[in-house]
């Protein structure tokens, strides 16, 4: 079986449901108050592992109460934690989230997680690994240990060893930079603040020119559009689903969709996997319990309609 490792961020959220933001000074009941892991890779961790995936994590878990809970919920879904990186009781990291019951959506106020050093036993987790994936936090903290050569055309340059590597660039990244990344999945927001406001196969077609493999761009609820390898473009809708809360949703599309690539999906096939994995998150207020097993994913897809009639791909 493939190893997958997660490199990044995981916090302990703290969510309330209310009727609509609060305005300034505004005291409102919230309809709901949960408390659940969080964070961009944790949360594709928890998604990739929930599919049947091999799964280890690397991330800052502080020495304390709320590192305690977040090491014990990850550990419940079989992820291998053996390359965390402890850091100091307070440092580590949470959230507050207000979900908008009138719109599904939420704001969100987050602790900044420091950024920290991988050590022997997480380094050799990806020197292991099939495949390492990155967030915003991941990106900087494997610098000097995943080699990132690529050619033009997205394509591994020979020199290029070890494990491949999958980004998730809805966030900003500094110093960021696909060339080498075999599996770039940003938003379409985020291809945007890099390259512009172009159309959709510009922004693919920038991707591809600055070394990207796969180039897989998400659009929220309207699923998403990539470029193959060819160069072909793929339109893959979402799928209509009674949306609770779209927290983690994104993080939730990253992790399927590794798992989907991994095991040999076509790219179609693998961002419709995706697309549908999110889709059934989103049934929950929080960014996990909402995850479905493989079995559960399988059996929904079987009758779940997309917002879109039918899957394309186009020259």
């Amino acid at each position: 079986m493939s190893r997958l490792v997660f490199v990044g961020s995981v916090n302990h959220d703290a969510i309330a449901v209310v009727a609509h933001l609060p305005g300034p000074d505004e005291r409102m009941l919230a309809d709901t108050l949960v408390h659940a892991g969080g964070g961009n890779s944790a949360t594709a961790a928890v998604t990739a592992a929930r599919l049947g995936a091999d799964v280890a994590f690397i991330g800052p878990v502080a020495e304390d109460a709320t590192g305690e809970r977040i090491r014990s919920d990850l550990a419940a879904e079989g992820i291998d934690l053996s390359g965390v990186a402890p850091v100091p009781a307070g440092a580590g990291g949470a959230s507050v989230i207000l979900v908008d019951q009138s719109s599904g959506t939420r704001s969100i106020c987050t602790r900044a997680l420091p950024a920290f050093d991988i050590g022997a036993r997480g380094r050799e987790l990806i020197a292991d690994a099939t495949w390492v994936h990155l967030d915003h936090l991941g990106w900087p903290a494997t610098r000097g240990i995943l080699p990132r050569h690529g050619t033009r055309d997205g394509t591994r340059d020979g020199s290029t060893s070890g494990p491949r590597v999958s980004v998730d660039a809805g966030n900003p990244i500094l110093g960021f930079h696909p060339r080498g990344v075999d599996l770039y999945a940003p938003t379409v927001v985020a291809l945007r603040r890099a390259y512009g406001d172009l159309g959709v196969d510009d922004l693919l077609a920038r991707a591809r020119l600055d070394g990207a493999g796969l180039v897989v761009a998400t659009d929220g609820g309207d699923g998403a559009v990539a470029l193959d390898l060819d160069g072909r473009r793929v339109d893959v809708p979402g799928f209509t689903i009674d949306v609770v809360s779209t927290l983690g949703a994104g993080d939730v599309f990253h992790g399927a969709l590794l798992v989907a690539v991994d095991r040999g999906l076509t790219l179609t096939e693998a961002v419709r996997y995706a697309n549908a994995t999110a889709a059934m998150s989103c049934r929950a207020i929080d960014g996990r319990s909402g995850i479905p097993t493989a079995s559960e994913l399988e059996d929904w897809m079987v009758t779940a309609t997309t917002t879109r009639p039918t899957p394309t791909s186009r020259p």
